[in-house]
């Protein structure tokens, strides 16, 4: 069924009905009787905490996964293999990027839609049919020969997005689509949702981001450990009753990402520095960029995407180099060089990566060896690894982020995105490191779990660490972060500090308003 038929069919039919449904994995108790239902022709959000089966509702309306009891309809039938859903209209735009990065954006946009012997399009047909969508969804063209490796998360994501929409479905699952896109292609991203409503199509939106809610759904769906607890609609959908739902008490009130003061610090000299930037340049006709970080200090990045705020936080962790300057820790009153992510590691510092599915876990091994597997050196006595010391990291770790897991044995993609990301930071943390580095840790994360992360990193620095926090959610950084660097053109552009930090003035740093013109790079 297509999307005119959907819409034909009439607004306030149930178009998806799930039922009763439980699906365990082990231990691990995904869903647990749920029953949920969507239209056609409404924008339907799925919202819970990590763990509580949005990603698993997702998979088994995409075909992925089945259901161990009750049933899953969409237009009355169930899908019974991605195959199926596919053919039936069904298209979903999982949580983690799923791209062949040896092949073009060309042929990802259309992986299995050629038959074993013969295409559907020739290749003119594709490339046109691509081209046009392409730049009506990023508003420009895409190179259709690139290596979709060479391209950055965020247009990586919107081929998939457009590889999703080729088929022209009646039923769109987006799980997490707006965690890889920065702030303007998220505006792009609500309008292609609204074309797809008036055109009758069925949307499910899984997202953390309770601000995006208000903003393009008409209700809301809550799920709590497995079950559904409640669906709101229009003007019912806030942050207050979202919570409450979700954790069966009052919200707090406060919106999405936002989080509570804490007392701003002023900016350090590298003479106490813990982290010392001095003279880097991202691209060789860049201004250098000059910066220090206090023990104690958290310092946001912020810019729009391709501004050089990635790849700074990827040269201060050693994991690209920059063009000249230097980079150095100071440890027991030493500075030591930072030129490779094997020095950074020496030195104490410690990177958590943005993207968990590429770079931080591995897939084909276990909840525990992906944590353990950065802890052997350390715990290494007489050359051998001892596995009970990395347990007892373990334990701490998954005590002290509250991580849910069944089993430490179980596969790590048998976790939740956020609960994955958990993992990775606490992995991060049993080295006890001195500088931290972050790169947008809470995409893909749930509020409660945002909330615990932010009370996570002021502990951090009340115990002296220098923090790095790069996000891509301008409310993060008000509250929490003592000054934030605006990116603009491959180097710093502006530092807003104290009560300059809020979401306006970040927004317009970022378009390159600021106090000071654009060409008065700022030196720190």
């Amino acid at each position: 069924m297509n999307a005119a038929s959907a819409a034909s069919s009439g607004l306030g039919v149930n178009f998806v009905e799930v039922n009763g449904v439980s699906k365990s994995f082990g231990e691990t108790r995904a869903l647990r009787a749920c029953n949920f239902s969507a239209r056609a022709g409404e924008v339907h959000a799925v919202v819970g905490e990590n763990g509580s089966g949005k990603s698993t509702l997702a998979k088994l309306l995409a075909g992925v996964l089945y259901p161990d009891t009750g049933s899953v309809r969409v237009n009355g039938a169930s899908p019974a293999s991605p195959h199926a859903a596919r053919a039936r209209g069904i298209a979903v735009v999982f949580q983690e990027i799923l791209v062949a990065e040896g092949g073009s954006v060309l042929d990802n946009l259309y992986i299995g839609d050629d038959g074993l012997f013969s295409a559907r399009r020739s290749q003119r047909q594709k490339r046109a049919e691509a081209e046009a969508l392409l730049n009506r969804l990023m508003g420009g063209p895409v190179a259709l020969d690139a290596p979709v490796e060479d391209l950055s998360l965020n247009t990586r994501q919107w081929v998939v997005i457009a590889r999703a929409l080729l088929g022209k479905p009646s039923l769109v699952v987006f799980d997490e689509a707006t965690a890889a896109l920065d702030h303007s292609s998220v505006e792009r991203f609500f309008e292609v949702v609204r074309e797809l409503r008036a055109s009758g199509v069925c949307v499910l939106i899984v997202t953390h981001r309770i601000h995006e809610l208000t903003a393009i759904c008409d209700r809301a769906t809550v799920l709590s450990d497995g079950a559904d607890v409640g669906t709101l609609a229009g003007g019912e959908i806030t942050e207050a009753r979202l919570l409450e739902l979700m954790r069966g008490e009052a919200g707090s009130g406060q919106a999405g990402g936002a989080v509570p003061e804490h007392p701003a610090r002023a900016g350090c000299s590298t003479a106490n520095a813990a982290l010392v930037i001095s003279k880097l340049r991202l691209v060789p006709d860049a201004p250098p960029i000059d910066l220090a970080v206090a023990p104690g200090e958290i310092v946001g990045l912020a810019g729009l995407e391709g501004h050089g705020q990635v790849e700074f936080i990827q040269a201060v962790s050693g994991i690209k180099r920059g063009v000249g300057g230097s980079i150095h820790v100071r440890r027991e009153g030493r500075l030591h060089a930072i030129d490779s992510a094997v020095s950074a590691d020496r030195a104490n510092l410690a990177y958590i990566p943005g993207d968990r599915k590429t770079e931080g876990t591995f897939p084909n091994l276990s909840v525990f060896e992906n944590f353990g597997i950065a802890c052997y050196r350390r715990s290494a006595r007489a050359g051998f690894v001892d596995r009970r010391r990395v347990m007892r990291m373990f334990r701490d770790q998954v005590v002290r982020l509250s991580i849910r897991i069944g089993s430490a044995a179980a596969p790590i993609h048998s976790l939740s995105g956020g609960n994955q990301q958990k993992i990775v930071v606490g992995r991060a943390l049993a080295a006890s490191p001195l500088v931290l580095a972050l790169n947008d840790p809470t995409r893909g994360v749930d509020i409660g779990a945002k909330r615990d992360l932010y009370a996570l990193l002021r502990r951090l620095a009340e115990d002296g660490k220098a923090i790095l926090f790069l996000s891509n959610e301008i409310e993060e950084f008000v509250g929490l972060c003592d000054r934030v660097v605006v990116f603009r053109l491959q180097s710093a552009f502006t530092v807003l500090a104290s009560e300059e930090i809020n979401a306006d003035s970040v927004l317009a740093a970022m378009f390159g308003y600021a106090g000071a013109p654009e060409r008065e790079r700022v030196r720190h």
